[in-house]
């Protein structure tokens, strides 16, 4: 689908409010274990009893050390450079501090106790998960717009199929809000309208808002799907004039007499001042992004676009303790603000490892659904224009590097085949004679590439932070907008990995639907949840596809390297902090039809369940 959001002040919500869900494991008594001598050091802290396995019903009240194990063999993807498969996983607080098969997790264990106090014994729970269900690393996001995700659930368009039914959600809003029925002068946000998903493909107006008794002469803003229209009302374009003549990197459209219709694209959006959010509404919208996001095995998500609102609240719930969920900011580059690189202070592992926040987020170009991709030549279906860049080529030449002399990971949103080579050559440039790995810029989207700008993206060393759910989204008005030719270098996954590309999945939610298996099926698959394409049930240009090892480590060890955190993340390994999610079914080998029916049993932080059970 289209891209990434224009960032606006936006809120999160709660600190770690969410709902448990049992997981029906199962339990069975095991032989003693052993712990690996490279934990003795850690044993010497415990309190030795007896070795015995211990059993009882699922419970989130865990012993400090624990062992989780699959019955059926090599249950648990460990993900590390060998892709390996084992049977068990030992937790010592946090941390994960062996794996292997039970056997020889009891030796090694039963060795070390000894080591560390002969005379003494300790107990080490040993859970299983049920049969047929898998662990894997906990998942990322690796492109996600978290506060507005919670402005998405308040008032959702994207339901909506014409005009009409989207402005009568608006109005069941109203009617159903105490505070909003009664206030005309309340501002009323929503999000997901997708013009393109209706009968006539054009652009809603504030006269379709005013047309309803109920909705008519208050303040709409309603964010389209893909983040880079708002269509507002009346009141609001009131509230705006006197109003530019046109804005650069955005349009205000306008009627044929040259009025505004109620519709502003990329730049133009921030024409439109809100009232400002209150610590209520961040938390509100906090909340929602919490509860959903570790129920669907979430434990890392990537935010593009922190504004100063967002960033100083993430800021604070870091130093609360109140993140239930880890969090790795880019920091908004507004174009009209001094330059702050040299200025402003890295976050780096805030909060318990909770919160970073080492990146700058830069706006290249729009987005292709709503026309403001920019590409080398005109759109197929609008010849009249070839999108357009948000920020100009020199101020990509002069910012990209500042910021990375000064250490910053550099992010840059990046749709068209011309804004991608912009960008590529501003990198280009600026990463002469400097470690790449120390740096790490991302191409955000990376959507459509000329097969040069394929190629520069591996010998670069950039990383392509890709969304796979995009691709079944935009399947079918694509070759319409771009033509047969251009369209088959939009969403080449397979050409960038093959050309020494590195890609992090996410899914740009509230774009997308957040589901981390939504990803994992379209990765692998690049079919509708149907089995339907534009190319047949085969996959829209299945050549593109990635396997189902690709597809997983995009959403594991790969976003932890995107994010400067592979060391303790992304993988289950001796050493790292052991946040893994258990699946009811194992992805890697049922069939694609099923891949969408897993369910997440149980998402862990730290060794503690966050939702869910072990």
């Amino acid at each position: 689908m289209s891209s990434s959001l224009r960032h606006r002040p936006s809120s999160k919500e709660g600190p770690g409010l969410y709902d448990d869900a049992k997981s029906g494991n199962d339990f069975a008594k095991a032989p003693r274990l052993r712990r690996p001598n490279h934990i003795l050091l850690l044993l010497l802290s415990l309190t030795l009893t007896s070795i015995v396995v211990v059993f009882r019903p699922t419970s989130n009240d865990l012993p400090a050390s624990y062992a989780i194990c699959s019955r059926d063999g090599n249950g648990i993807y460990t993900v590390d450079a060998q892709n390996t498969r084992v049977q068990c996983m030992v937790v010592r607080g946090a941390t994960i501090i062996d794996t292997g098969s039970l056997d020889a997790i009891k030796t090694r264990w039963s060795d070390a106790v000894s080591e560390s106090n002969p005379a003494g014994n300790d107990d080490l729970e040993v859970r299983y998960i049920q049969r047929g269900s898998i662990i894997v690393p906990g998942l990322s996001d690796s492109h996600a717009h978290m506060l507005e995700y919670g402005a998405s659930r308040q008032l959702p368009l994207e339901g909506a199929k014409t005009i009409p039914a989207a402005v009568a959600l608006v109005r069941r809003y109203i009617e159903s809000e105490p505070d909003v029925v009664n206030d005309t002068s309340k501002y009323i946000e929503g999000w997901g309208w997708d013009h393109t998903s209706w009968p006539k493909q054009e652009f809603p107006t504030a006269a379709d808002l005013e047309a309803d008794s109920v909705v008519k002469g208050r303040p709409v803003v309603l964010q389209s799907k893909d983040g880079h229209a708002l269509w507002v009302s009346e009141a609001v374009i009131r509230s705006m004039e006197p109003l530019p003549d046109s804005v650069e990197g955005g349009v205000i459209v306008r009627d044929d007499s040259g009025k505004p219709t109620g519709v502003l694209l990329d730049n133009a959006q921030e024409l439109v001042e809100k009232p400002p959010l209150t610590e209520k509404d961040l938390l509100r919208r906090f909340k929602y992004v919490v509860q959903d996001g570790l129920a669907n095995g979430l434990t890392s998500i990537h935010d593009a676009g922190f504004s100063p609102v967002s960033l100083a609240f993430f800021k604070s719930q870091a130093e609360q303790g109140n993140l239930p969920i880890r969090i790795y900011g880019m920091t908004y580059f507004e174009e009209t603000a001094d330059y702050w690189g040299d200025q402003s202070e890295m976050i780096i592992n805030a909060g318990n490892g909770r919160l970073s926040a080492r990146s700058v987020k830069i706006f290249a170009d729009g987005a292709l659904r709503s026309g403001g991709a920019a590409l080398h030549e005109p759109y197929a279906d609008n010849p009249d224009t070839r999108g357009f860049m948000r920020l100009s080529a020199e101020v990509l030449n002069d910012v990209i590097p500042r910021f990375l002399r000064d250490g910053w990971q550099v992010n840059v949103h990046a749709i068209g085949d011309r804004a991608n080579g912009i960008v590529l050559d501003a990198f280009e440039a600026a990463l002469k004679g400097v470690n790449v790995t120390a740096l790490r810029p991302r191409l955000e989207h990376a959507q459509i590439l000329t097969k040069a700008d394929m190629t520069r993206v591996g010998q670069l060393g950039v990383i392509a932070s890709i969304q796979p759910t995009h691709v079944i989204s935009d399947m079918w008005f694509a070759e319409d907008r771009l033509g047969p030719e251009r369209v088959k270098g939009l969403y080449a996954f397979r050409s960038i990995i093959d050309h020494g590309g590195r890609v992090a999945l996410g899914t740009d939610f509230p774009v997308e639907d957040m589901n981390p298996m939504n990803t994992f099926y379209a990765a692998v698959t690049r079919v509708s949840p149907d089995g339907r394409s534009p190319h047949g049930p085969g996959g829209w240009f299945p050549e593109q596809r990635l396997t189902r090892v690709e597809a997983l480590r995009g959403m594991t060890i790969d976003p932890a390297y995107a994010s400067f955190t592979e060391s303790t993340l992304g993988s289950l390994e001796h050493g790292k902090r052991a946040d893994y999610v258990v699946l009811s079914q194992d992805i890697m080998v049922v069939s694609e039809k099923k891949i969408l029916d897993t369910k997440v049993l149980a998402t862990v932080l730290d060794g503690r369940p966050a939702f869910g059970n072990i």
